[in-house]
């Protein structure tokens, strides 16, 4: 598949966006990407806007939905200044849950999806599991489930099926962020029955397999990538 790409990227962390536009190209496909707010409004139709001129409709297969940009504070910490705001509350649950809503309508309404096309979200444990300073990334992983199943109902007369994709613990920039990542790490691999971490390549094969017409009666469904990982006490 050709690829068109939303990311967020400063001067520093840019050539990481590079290395996957030369990937995607080293292998004879097109990467279209763009660097935007994907939570943006008005970028996002931006990004839409020269899509469609670009692509055309009803040329979209697959849509991944991985935003991983939130406030990673205490809800309530020993003073106000830092517990979490309603303002980093509600920015977080826009980022990684609402955001996929608002991106699949634009995309029905221009109707640049293709026929038996999928929809995508990365989820997480922290959806169902507690874990410290996780709390409005966690909400935003239940509500991003919710929005799966409801899309899942309402897009099946489209022929569009809606999963969400729960990896296990995997070593990106994003795991970096989260507070005493390392002991995350460190329990993970301690309680794992194979032992390591789940990879991007794990997760991407899943994802490829998943878009093969074989897999077109799955929808509504949180399908975990993790080797077994969740199932551990």
């Amino acid at each position: 598949m050709d690829i068109v790409g939303v990311h967020l990227d400063s001067k520093a962390t840019l050539p990481r966006a590079q290395a996957v536009i030369e990937a995607i190209e080293s292998v004879g496909q097109r990467a279209l990407f763009f660097n935007a707010n994907a939570a943006d409004p008005h970028q996002r139709r931006s990004v839409l806007d020269a899509v469609q001129a670009e692509i055309g409709e009803g040329q979209i297969k697959v849509l991944l939905h991985s935003l991983a940009f939130g406030s990673l504070r205490p809800f309530v910490a020993d003073s106000p200044s830092e517990s979490l705001t309603q303002a980093q509350m509600e920015m977080t649950l826009n980022v990684m849950a609402h955001s996929l809503v608002y991106w699949t309508q634009e995309l029905v309404w221009r109707n640049l999806f293709a026929d038996d096309a999928r929809i995508y979200a990365m989820t997480s444990a922290g959806s169902h599991r507690v874990i410290a300073h996780y709390g409005a990334v966690s909400a935003a992983k239940a509500a991003l489930e919710s929005h799966i199943r409801q899309l899942a109902l309402e897009l099946a007369p489209h022929n569009i099926k809606c999963n969400a994709i729960q990896a296990g613990v995997t070593d990106t920039p994003a795991l970096r962020q989260i507070p005493n990542w390392e002991q995350i790490v460190e329990q993970s691999q301690r309680r794992h029955p194979f032992g390591r971490l789940t990879t991007p390549e794990d997760v991407g094969n899943a994802l490829v397999a998943l878009a093969q017409p074989a897999c077109a009666w799955m929808t509504g469904q949180v399908i975990r990538v993790d080797g077994g990982e969740d199932i551990v006490a």
